[in-house]
């Protein structure tokens, strides 16, 4: 028994050691597989990189370079030159030194030619009220792309009256243009009843934004002379501050605006108070979202004065004259539309050479007191309107004033040979007839008369039978 127990024992012992003995083996077979195996990825990977580095060289970054400092941009703050924002003493130096620093700025390229880029630069006035004793003035001709903006400009009691707070110009520039796309924005310029508040000669894309102009003396608020497209937006400007029924109203002098160039526009702007509101004598100029409430035409105030006899090409649209009117010297291409005129407001057109072509004045509307003002009306004292051509005068709106028109419709019964229909009460222009159509209609069924018409003098239009005939004409002229 014990011998045979002692066999059992040891066939166990070699069966373990045999299994261990296989177990080893096995290991060191995968042992070895993944040595392999990494040493093949590993190859791999060299054959990869070398590939890329031969074929693809511009895929290789180099090492990042440290970033540049970007510079900021160039705003001249004016209280660090000594600009009093108190408005208790004199800040002109101080401004004046910090345009003529906006000026020495690096220059960005060229506008218009000889017009230097300043890039952006500002001026900030820095939400201050300044002391101004003479014109700011840029040192020179020939720089565009600055902005000057955020204050207020105070005339001193002894600025110059023949002066503007700010001066857009250079006498003795040879340039075509000064300036170039100067913005003033922001600004309130109290004129103090001395010069005026803004010049801009002979300069080129100007703006004035978001700016309350006022206390200009008998003078302009703004003046705009030669150059092109000077914009006047979102802005407020009044002799006096008022808002409408002013006891010194009668006495309200100035002009609020005064264009003497060509390719301006006005727009979304208010004139409160000022004999004249805008003043034209250059073409091509675009008036829209206007209000004008300077000086009621009862107490000899103008709204718009259009002085550009015999070539005016200007446009006003969608504007409210509010008891001021406008005037026009001899307009030739005129358009006048979609305005509101209160308070028996009226267009005056004014003879000077007796021309008036290419006007229309449509689809506005005219709201008065009752008393019988025509809407339109003419000034032929210098001479009568005689070279009258595309002119059309129709589609008005009218309430409490008296309608005029260069188109007129009328009719007239009667029992006879003759009708006369009197378009005088409607037609603008006296004595002017170019075009007629009438209609006969005849009351007795069997009648049928022979008619023509027989005279179109002095707006009356004559219609005739070769019989007698009851029967009703109707009349359509126009001028």
């Amino acid at each position: 028994m014990e011998i045979r127990k002692t066999q059992v024992a040891m066939a166990t012992l070699l069966a373990i050691m045999a299994l261990m003995a296989s177990q080893v083996v096995f290991a060191g077979k995968y042992s070895d597989s993944m040595a392999l195996h990494e040493r093949n990825m590993a190859e791999m990977q060299a054959l990869k990189a070398s590939l890329v580095r031969r074929n693809l060289p511009a895929m290789v970054s180099p090492p990042p370079t440290p970033p540049q400092a970007v510079p900021g941009p160039r705003v001249y703050q004016v209280i660090s030159y000594g600009a009093d924002p108190t408005g208790k003493s004199d800040s002109t130096d101080a401004i004046l030194k910090a345009m003529a620093d906006a000026f020495e700025g690096p220059n960005h390229g060229i506008l218009m030619e000889g017009i230097n880029d300043l890039g952006g630069a500002r001026i900030d006035l820095e939400g201050g009220i300044y002391l101004i004793s003479r014109p700011l003035r840029f040192p020179s001709a020939g720089g565009g792309n600055l902005l000057i903006s955020g204050g207020t400009l105070r005339a001193s009691d002894d600025f110059p009256v023949d002066k503007y707070l700010i001066e857009l110009n250079d006498e003795s520039s040879k340039l075509q243009y000064i300036f170039e796309y100067i913005t003033l924005r922001d600004l309130l310029i109290d004129c103090n009843y001395r010069g005026g508040a803004i010049a801009v000669i002979n300069s080129l894309r100007t703006s004035i934004d978001n700016c309350y102009i006022t206390r200009f003396g008998d003078t302009n608020g703004i003046l705009v002379q030669k150059g092109h497209e000077t914009y006047i937006r979102n802005s407020f400007l009044g002799q006096h501050i008022t808002a409408g029924g002013d006891r010194g109203e009668r006495n309200f002098s100035g002009t609020a605006v005064n264009l003497v160039g060509n390719d301006n526009a006005i727009t979304d702007t208010v004139i409160f108070s000022a004999a004249i509101g805008v003043m034209i004598s250059g073409q091509a100029n675009l008036l829209s979202g206007v209000h004008c409430y300077n000086k009621a035409t009862g107490f000899g105030g103008t709204g718009i004065y259009l002085k550009l006899p015999g070539l005016t090409q200007n446009r006003i649209v969608n504007s409210y004259m509010d008891y001021t009117g406008i005037v026009a010297e001899d307009p030739v291409q005129l358009q006048i539309s979609g305005t509101f005129f209160l308070g028996d407001a009226f267009i005056l057109l004014k003879s000077i050479a007796g021309v008036v072509r290419g006007v229309n004045i449509v689809d506005n509307m005219f709201s008065g007191s009752g008393n019988g003002v025509q809407i339109v009306q003419l000034d032929q004292t210098n001479k009568a309107f005689g070279d009258v051509d595309q002119v059309v005068v129709d589609r008005n709106s009218v309430n409490g004033m008296a309608t005029r028109s260069t188109v007129a419709k009328g009719s007239v019964d009667g029992n006879g040979t003759s009708w006369t229909v009197d378009l005088n009460p409607v037609l603008l222009f006296p004595n002017l007839i170019k075009h007629v159509q009438y209609t006969l209609v005849a009351s007795e069924a069997n009648a049928f008369p022979v008619h023509a018409l027989r005279n179109v003098s002095d707006n009356r239009v004559v219609v005739e039978t070769n019989a007698p005939v009851t029967a009703k004409v109707y009349v359509t002229a126009d001028q």
